[in-house]
């Protein structure tokens, strides 16, 4: 399973993406989606379209992250489906006696 996170930036933008690796001062990420609220629900889009398709990490300071949060589950599994092994894991079932 991908460490898919939701990173706050100082521009405003939140931005869900896989976490490839952390340092003291940077942090570095792949296959980011910019969270796009419409009224109730919520949509994505490419973080950075116009980057290299070969070259999707991207390292930044953490001067520009406001903060770094886990993702809910529903939406990890999103992620999953659209940059991660496209399996899906079925919601589990309970017998009801």
């Amino acid at each position: 399973m991908l460490d898919v996170k939701l990173l706050r930036i100082v521009t405003g933008e939140e931005v869900i993406a896989e976490l490839v690796a952390e340092t003291e001062n940077t942090v570095t990420i792949k296959n980011g989606l910019v969270v796009l609220p419409s009224g109730q629900n919520i949509g994505f889009g490419a973080w950075t379209p116009v980057i290299d398709a070969d070259k999707t990490e991207i390292t930044m300071s953490k001067i520009h992250v406001v903060y770094i949060a886990e993702v809910d589950s529903g939406i990890k599994a999103k992620y999953n489906e659209i940059y991660g092994s496209k399996l899906v894991t079925p919601e589990e079932k309970k017998l009801i006696l």
